[in-house]
């Protein structure tokens, strides 16, 4: 088997406030939403780029309570960040027309959550070929737009949605 290290993702994980030690705790504290690739803020959840993402338009949906398991998620909350996923769902397929959209959770670490204390929906737009040459063999992604236009593009099209 080979093993891929990803070093500065650990950096990422890891570079949540001292005191709390969870990114997704800290990212809506930082008071600036672009800074911290935040495009919406809901009640309960918000929705933030993939930093690492395996596709253009990669997004989680976060709760702002930090819960490890999702049968610990009030109904409220759980019933926003479906909400959510599938507004997020319209939007790429709007935005990125994919062939398909991949919407999941990995809780806790063995199931391979990169963030293991903190649930997150990941929902990401996928395309028939994006599993090509270069990412199989070549164990490296190609993403055609920065995550500065990507934010760009979700905002816009959040805020149009909203504003229907």
């Amino acid at each position: 088997m080979d093993y891929l290290w990803t070093p500065w993702r650990y950096a990422y994980v890891t570079a949540g406030d001292k005191n709390t030690g969870c990114i997704f705790c800290d990212l809506p504290k930082l008071g600036d939403d672009a800074k911290a690739r935040i495009v919406h803020r809901g009640q309960n959840c918000y929705v933030v780029l993939n930093t690492f993402p395996y596709t253009p338009g990669h997004v989680m949906v976060v709760p702002f309570a930090h819960l490890d398991e999702l049968q610990k998620l009030p109904s409220a909350a759980a019933h926003e960040m479906m909400d959510l996923s599938q507004q997020m769902e319209r939007v790429l397929r709007q935005l990125y027309k994919p062939d398909g959209v991949n919407l999941g959770m990995n809780i806790g670490k063995a199931a391979g959550a990169g963030v293991a204390g903190h649930v997150h929906m990941h929902v990401l737009p996928r395309w028939v070929a994006d599993a090509n040459f270069v990412s199989v063999v070549g164990e490296t992604r190609i993403l055609p737009e920065s995550l500065e236009t990507t934010y760009e593009r979700i905002r816009g099209a959040l805020k149009s949605s909203v504003s229907s």
